[in-house]
């Protein structure tokens, strides 16, 4: 106690400690707090489900201290992968807000191969889209009334057999993948996203601009089924458009040498 009563004692190891406060930790604490690293930030409006380009983040250097662990630092790591929530401008990017593939509702449009082309008509009426009960993977057959206006209401052979691969609400958000905001949950399909070949496609376009055409189910289960029936459509096409069919593999079956033709080399 007379050692801890000692002022002059005190007076010393408070200026040690003040020293050894001024000298030792806090140079270490600075250099802790201003050491730089590099990291991606955005630099426009990403939504969620948004793939991100190279136009949407830059590198920059910050303090790294405080910094989360699973920052990312490069953009290399961030560009060509999809956003899982929004990001606003000047954010940085965590590797927990990006994922390798699509949200749910729009995967279907990245499976596109070139050989078919997908389009949306819109259900203008409850009725005409069997009563919003519609389903990625069902068979319609597309009905047309006064179809070209020769007053006779038919199902173009064309659009007989349509797979449909999506079904959207008025707000763009899917109505059938379950992913769906909570806000949504009551809304009914505003339009139905068709897998369609070129020329269904243009059939489909003149509806949609009429602004008549009635949707039927005629199947709804197993995949192999449903593609026997986009079969059959298939054949009708190549019967009732015979030119672009060969035309059509006149091409494939040339880019398909093409790739078997090994490379040119260069003069002796």
């Amino acid at each position: 106690m007379n050692f801890l009563k000692n002022r002059t004692v005190l007076g010393i190891a408070c200026i040690v400690l003040s020293l050894l406060i001024s000298f030792a930790i806090t140079p270490l604490f600075n250099a802790g707090i201003s050491q730089k690293t590099a990291i991606v930030r955005v630099t426009a409006d990403i939504r969620a489900g948004d793939q991100i380009t190279k136009s949407m983040v830059k590198t920059e250097e910050v303090g790294s201290y405080n910094l989360p662990d699973n920052v990312v630092k490069s953009p290399d790591a961030a560009i060509g992968k999809y956003a899982m929530a929004a990001l606003a401008v000047g954010d940085y990017i965590i590797s927990t807000k990006l994922t390798d593939t699509p949200a749910a509702e729009n995967a279907y449009l990245y499976n596109l191969t070139g050989e078919k082309q997908a389009i949306s008509v819109t259900i203008r009426n409850f009725s005409h889209g069997l009563s919003g009960k519609l389903i990625s993977g069902d068979i319609v057959s597309v009905i047309a009334p006064d179809f070209r206006k020769q007053g006779t209401t038919v199902i173009p052979p064309e659009l007989k057999y349509v797979e449909i691969i999506g079904v959207t609400a008025s707000s763009g958000h899917d109505t059938d993948t379950g992913n769906k905001p909570e806000k949504d949950e009551k809304q009914l399909p505003s339009t139905v996203t068709l897998l369609v070949s070129p020329e269904q496609s243009k059939i489909l376009a003149e509806l949609e601009a009429d602004g008549k055409l009635h949707l039927s189910l005629v199947y709804r289960g197993s995949k192999e089924n449903a593609a026997k029936f986009i079969k059959v459509q298939d054949q009708a096409l190549e019967a009732l458009y015979p030119a672009v069919t060969e035309k059509s593999t006149k091409e494939k079956t040339e880019a398909s040498r093409n790739m078997e033709q090994p490379p040119h080399g260069g003069g002796d």
